[in-house]
């Protein structure tokens, strides 16, 4: 998904998403993963996911929003099913961190966490046209903590100085998941890819594959980091698309 240069002067937004925790002991996850979502307008998908968000809560539902480890393989089977509908409309890039190859003195919060979205946004950013750009959105989900909120915050301002032009303005945001809906289509996106790595199980990554745009490895060498593309790791072999299962909290 690219700017159209016949339309040039568009706010460009990117919505961010995390999986996985920043626990680097044996009890954490295997994995952390960063995903953002690239959009411009006009937000097609909304009207159809409210439609279903109504339906859901007609039929007895008391739903709220969608996020994918908590909604049920039948509602994220419909989601999905309208996400697929819309991938022309953005591009996915998503960076993956295998933990237990993290140096140690990256495992601090103020040190992973920031070089990750750095990153991610510089890869990002580096593949946008910004001369058909008027204004960059960076929105992710309401962090809770304040302190994390600024570290954060400090990461993003100084990549975005960085690497766009000086008269380029932006906005970062933090929203709660609820109150906007491709926060909750960058969850179901991060979700899948990050089943695919930690579980094996592709179903939910097919559907989305064609708008991923890159996967990047995180890799740090002492406290140098460095980002390379990688591929999708191989299914569990029984099927093409891995265990499937229609349990909640997966």
């Amino acid at each position: 998904m690219i700017a159209d240069n016949n339309h040039p002067k568009e706010c460009l937004y990117i919505f961010l998403d995390e999986a996985g925790n920043f626990d680097f002991s044996s009890s954490g996850t295997n994995y952390f993963m960063l995903t953002s979502l690239t959009k411009y307008r006009p937000f097609e998908v909304y009207k159809a996911l409210t439609e279903l968000k109504y339906d859901l809560i007609e039929s007895g539902q008391n739903m709220d929003c969608f996020h994918a480890s908590e909604d049920s393989q039948i509602t994220r089977d419909r989601v999905f099913n309208i996400i697929s509908t819309h991938l022309a409309e953005v591009r996915l890039d998503c960076l993956i961190a295998e933990k237990r190859q993290i140096d140690t003195s990256l495992h601090r919060d103020d040190e992973f966490y920031p070089r990750m979205i750095r990153e991610l946004l510089r890869h990002v950013l580096g593949e946008t046209d910004l001369g058909v750009i008027h204004k960059v959105v960076i929105i992710t989900d309401r962090i809770p903590v304040q302190k994390k909120r600024k570290v954060v915050e400090k990461a993003v301002k100084k990549t975005l100085a960085a690497l766009l032009p000086e008269r380029l303005p932006y906005h970062i945001f933090h929203h709660e998941a609820k109150s906007n809906m491709d926060l909750q289509v960058v969850d179901y996106c991060n979700w899948a890819v990050y089943r695919l790595w930690d579980r094996k199980d592709s179903r939910s990554h097919d559907r989305i594959r064609s708008a991923i745009s890159s996967l990047l490895k995180f890799i740090s060498e002492g406290k140098e980091v460095r980002v390379e593309k990688t591929t999708a790791p191989t299914t569990l072999s029984g099927g093409p698309h891995g265990p499937l299962s229609s349990e909640r909290n997966l």
